[in-house]
């Protein structure tokens, strides 16, 4: 506030009139309060800041989380493609044993048949 009655000395000794250097000098004081952050403004910003940093932590952590859950998905399914392949040989591969005891047990029956 000292600066105040040293703006208003000053715009005195330059010849204002006490009530127009009075008037600048209240206008100034209105703007400043309502322009310029006091103690309480710069705390309750500092405290904003703060939990506005936690919750970056939070997302930077939960970002984390989810590249490793992507990583998860993507191995989940290079491993079901295997599944799939592997169900395909089995598949094949069945097919082939089950075709070949057919066979094998219709030219057991055809020589059982012709030996008779």
């Amino acid at each position: 506030m000292d600066y105040l009655y040293s703006l208003y000395d000053a715009l005195v000794s330059i010849h204002v009139p006490n009530d127009k250097a009075r008037a600048v000098v209240d206008a100034m004081e209105r703007d400043m309060g309502t322009t310029i952050a006091t103690k309480t403004d710069l705390q309750l910003l500092r405290q904003e800041l703060l939990s506005r940093l936690a919750s970056r932590d939070e997302l930077a952590a939960l970002r984390t989380d989810f590249s490793e859950l992507r990583q998860d998905v993507r191995t989940l399914r290079q491993d079901n493609a295997l599944i799939r392949k592997e169900l395909e040989l089995l598949s094949s591969t069945l097919t082939v044993r089950l075709g070949s005891m057919l066979m094998l047990g219709l030219g057991l029956l055809f020589a059982a048949l012709k030996l008779t």
